[in-house]
Formats: C-alpha cells, sequence, structure tokens
C-alpha cells in the first residue's frame, strides 16, 4: 500500500476561521456558542491529557444542519470534531488544531421500534439509560453498558462494550445500519435493516470504531433483546488475583452463559466499600450476573459457584432481588469516582488493555507486580470474561517523577499486553493517547492501510484531526 501520507495539519487562518464561525453563529443563532468555558467542557475533562478546546461549539437538531455545519467547514477546511457526552477517555474530543465542536446532545429522539424486528432506529444523542427507560415497557432492552451514561453515538465512535458484553457482544455486534455524514457533507447510509447482508463493503463496520475521524454518525439502527425472565447477581471474594481470574476462565470455557463477569481488586473494593457504603472483604472480588429462566439462573449460579469453592473463593452470596443487583452494581459502575477518592486532588490515568482469556491471569499478576514496584496507587477493574481490563493510576500532575513513573507503567501495560497477543485498548479506543501504540499492534502496512482509508475518504483531514492515524 503506496497510499501517500496525510497532509500535516495546522490551524486554520485566523481571517478564514472568523469568516466560518460568523457564518455559523449567523445560521444557529443561541445553538451556538464561543463561550470559553463551553469551549472547554466540550475538550477532554475526565483524564490527564491536556484540555484542547475548539475555537467554537454548535448544536445541530438534524441531519441535515449536520451536513450544513460540515458543507461550510470543508469548503474553507476547517476541522469538525464530533461530540457526545464527553464521557470518553483517550482524548477523543480534543482539538489540537482548533475548529468546531458538533455537539449532538440535541439529536435525542428514539425515531422507531420495531419490537417483531427486535431493532429500532435512534439519534445520536440519545443516551443508553434514556434509550432503555423508553423500552422498559415494551419488555426490551439495549444491553451495551460502558458504566458512562454515554450517548449512543460516541458509543458507535469508540466501538464501546462494557459488563454485558461478554453475553450480549460490543456494539460492532449490535449495530445494524447507520446514517452519516461524511466530510464533504454528503449523507450516506451504510445498510438496511435487514439482520445480514452480503451487498457490497461493510460500510457500518468501517464507521464503528472511527472515533469521529471518517464521519458524523447521525442515526442509528440498534439490535435489541428481550428482558430476561430472571436475573441473578451476586458477588464472590478470593484469596488471590490469580484465583479470581481463573475463576473468570473455567466459567467461561465451561460454557456457563453469565451476562457480566466483572473483576475488581483489593484497593478498588476498598474504594467502592468507602464511596458506595458497602461492607465487602478487601479481597480481588467477581461480581457476577446470569440472565434467563428462574431454573437457568439458579443452576448457573450454582455451577459458578463451585467452580469459585474450587479455587479458594467464596462465599458466594447471590440474589435475584433486583434492588439488591442495583445496588451492587450502581457500586461498581461508581468504581472510577470511588477510586479517586482514594488520592484526594490527584488526578486519575484511565487506561486499558485485553489479551486472549487464557492469558488473563497471568497479565493481571504481572500488572499487580509492576504496579507495586513502580511505587503508584493503581486499582485495576475489568469486564474480564472478554480478557479486557482497566487501570487507573492516582498521580500527582504537579510530580514530574511521578508522571514519569505513571507513563512509563501504561508503556509497560501495553506491551505486556501486545506481548501477550491483546490489543493496546480493549474499549476506549484510541484517541490522542494510545497513537503511538498502533504500529506495534497492527505493523506498518496496516497502519499504512488505515491512512489510505483515511485520505480518501477525507483528503482534508477536517474530521477530528490529530486521531488515530494523524501523520
Amino acid at each position: 500500500m503506496n497510499a501517500p501520507n496525510l497532509v500535516p495539519r495546522s490551524r486554520p487562518a485566523p481571517d478564514v476561521l472568523a469568516c466560518v464561525l460568523e457564518r455559523l453563529s449567523t445560521r444557529f443563532a443561541q445553538r451556538f456558542s464561543v463561550s470559553a468555558a463551553v469551549r472547554e467542557q466540550h475538550a477532554s475533562t475526565l483524564t490527564w491529557a491536556a484540555n484542547e478546546p475548539p475555537d467554537a461549539v454548535v448544536y445541530p437538531e438534524t441531519t441535515e444542519e449536520v451536513a450544513e455545519i460540515v458543507r461550510l467547514c470543508a469548503d474553507r477546511r476547517i476541522p469538525v470534531i464530533p461530540f457526545g457526552t464527553g464521557s470518553s477517555l483517550e482524548g477523543h474530543v480534543n482539538a489540537p488544531y482548533g475548529g468546531v465542536s458538533v455537539d449532538t446532545s440535541r439529536m435525542n429522539a428514539v425515531l422507531a421500534v420495531h419490537p417483531e424486528d427486535l431493532d429500532c432506529v435512534v439519534e445520536p444523542g440519545v443516551t443508553r439509560k434514556q434509550l432503555n427507560a423508553h423500552l422498559r415497557d415494551l419488555g426490551l432492552f439495549f444491553p451495551i453498558d460502558p458504566g458512562a451514561d454515554a450517548s449512543l453515538g460516541g458509543m458507535v465512535a469508540t466501538r464501546a462494550s462494557g459488563t454485558n458484553a461478554v453475553r450480549y457482544g460490543t456494539m460492532r455486534e449490535n449495530v445494524v445500519a447507520l446514517t452519516a455524514v461524511m466530510p464533504d457533507g454528503t449523507i450516506a447510509r451504510t445498510a438496511r435493516r435487514a439482520r445480514k447482508s452480503s451487498a457490497g463493503y461493510d460500510l457500518t463496520r468501517l464507521l464503528v470504531g472511527s472515533e469521529g475521524t471518517l464521519g458524523i454518525v447521525t442515526e442509528i439502527t440498534l439490535k435489541l433483546h428481550g428482558i430476561p425472565e430472571a436475573i441473578s447477581g451476586g458477588i464472590c471474594p478470593f484469596p488471590s488475583l490469580r484465583a479470581a481470574c481463573e475463576a473468570t476462565i473455567l466459567t467461561i470455557q465451561s460454557g456457563i452463559p453469565v451476562a457480566r463477569i466483572e473483576f475488581l481488586d483489593g484497593p478498588q473494593i476498598e474504594a467502592c466499600n468507602a464511596y458506595s457504603g458497602l461492607a465487602l472483604p478487601a479481597l480481588p472480588t467477581l461480581f457476577v450476573e446470569f440472565h434467563g429462566t428462574e431454573a437457568g439462573v439458579r443452576e448457573e449460579a450454582r455451577r459458578f459457584g463451585e467452580i469459585a469453592e474450587d479455587l479458594g473463593g467464596g462465599p458466594f452470596s447471590w440474589t435475584t432481588q433486583a434492588e439488591e443487583r442495583t445496588r451492587l452494581w450502581q457500586a461498581r459502575h461508581d468504581a472510577y469516582w470511588a477510586a479517586l477518592a482514594l488520592r484526594p486532588g490527584a488526578r486519575g490515568i484511565s487506561t486499558d488493555v485485553c489479551v486472549p482469556i487464557s492469558r488473563l491471569a497471568e497479565c493481571v499478576e504481572e500488572t499487580a507486580a509492576d504496579i507495586a514496584a513502580s511505587g503508584l496507587i493503581a486499582p485495576i477493574v475489568g469486564h474480564v470474561g472478554d480478557g479486557n481490563f482497566h487501570v487507573l493510576p492516582l498521580v500527582d500532575t504537579e510530580n514530574a517523577d511521578e508522571v514519569a513513573r505513571a507513563k512509563a507503567f501504561i508503556d509497560r501495560l501495553v506491551e505486556r499486553a501486545l506481548a501477550m497477543e491483546g490489543t493496546c485498548t480493549g474499549e476506549h479506543g484510541v484517541g490522542q493517547k494510545k497513537m503511538k501504540f498502533l504500529e506495534a499492534e497492527h505493523g506498518p502496512a496496516a497502519l499504512e492501510l488505515m491512512r489510505a482509508i483515511k485520505r480518501a475518504i477525507d483528503p482534508h483531514d477536517i474530521m477530528n484531526p490529530g486521531k488515530i492515524v494523524a501523520p
């Protein structure tokens, strides 16, 4: 593949930018802002990536308005940065070359639900909680749960997954079709509602996970699932990291249809106890959940309990009571904020990797030893049924030595995962912070192919520049 490199970007000339912003201000009036506070809110705010705000923020309400914005910016080669809720963790929404942030939060309608086909059509600003509230009375739900109440457009862009992925898959498996505004302002539909097709290139999968670098998603067709007849959930402590990970491995390899299996290490359990009012032993712990019939979930819980007991785990306590399950899973979802409270004033540097399930115990053990040797406070949590886990070093960013140790640790974490045939990111995405690892993971030929695709679709590099395959 000998496609030319993308042309290095620079910030737009001030007079050109001013002209575009004036036209956007006139066209969108109260749905346009150049406020410093608003612009900073539309850049990276959750991690240690520097806040690089756009020059303006605009709030479209229709696909046609998004296309109008993109055409205006494309004509003057002004960068366009799609924005959902800002919950991404690798600098995806930063604007290193300035430009216009396109905030899709007002595009938040559920356009259609087809219960008989188990699918729905939504705008990108709909959040996962909003969608499930809409579906509840129909006996349906959308299973992808990344923890944060992310927008579905953002979840498409980052190929999100989360706690339910071990049973229901990731966004890749649950997106049927997309409508997107392309870098020249044209509107493209990637597929119909049919569950499978052999007609042409799979444009849907090309856009899922592209992080806004190839277009702006404005309409999403999603697969839905019936709400299970019964749900059981519970927690099980283990004497060691290895025992908890081996219980996960055996559960998956035994074919037990677990819906969620989440790992929290001892420090993270301590944080959750303090933050969420729990009283769990400060040991490596698995949170599990099973979906199915009343008899089925009891049998699955029993089989998991036997595996845990054989590995020294327990007691395994589980319940079908919705209130108790909700309290436990809310504590899991609040793990990020709980961990930050372990070291007030520190910044959390959230990172993730994913390895083949057979290498999970080895990777987690080596990572924990590395944390200790580095002198860091860094809780570990994970969607371990997929071999995916997260580490959150808590760092005093004013301490240069500590920052250097944290950066070196993250580099070693990724190198460890890649050496085990894993990936530099299981679900956070690449954004700005993981770009440097892509060649080691994919090789130069594959990375050049990505650049060729970007060049062909977005030759002037206006769509979320500086992410994934920037020159």
